[in-house]
């Protein structure tokens, strides 16, 4: 825990996903939440299909997704979406050209019925 899903448009060619997850990643290890850093699995899927609104402007996104296990107060959950913003404004250059959108989503992970376990650790 915690898992980190970070989608992002095809048209956001200077963004590299590798170096991405790894600065999330670190801010992660760095917020002091959680207990080791081989805990923290994060993923990015580049969407190639995609629409943002109605106009024909060309728009991009980058949406990441950190889920949780329940139970961290509403203030610590805040300071990981704007730290994570952080990082995900300053992953690279961003097109002058193309209207993009950076969000953060912070979801609970029901505590209770969540399941893991490690193979050959």
């Amino acid at each position: 825990m915690p898992h980190l899903h970070m989608e992002y448009t095809a048209n956001l060619t200077d963004l590299n996903a590798d170096v991405a997850l790894m600065r999330l990643n670190n801010a992660l290890v760095g917020s002091g939440q959680f207990a080791a850093e081989f805990d923290i699995k994060s993923r990015a899927v580049k969407v190639d299909t995609f629409k943002v609104g109605t106009a024909m402007a060309e728009r991009a996104f980058v949406h990441v997704k950190l889920a949780l296990l329940s139970g961290r107060s509403a203030e610590i959950k805040k300071q990981l979406s704007e730290s994570l913003l952080a990082v995900v404004r300053d992953l690279c250059e961003w097109p002058s050209s193309i209207e993009v959108q950076l969000c953060v989503e912070i979801l609970d992970i029901d505590r209770d019925s969540y399941s893991k376990t490690a193979i050959n650790n």
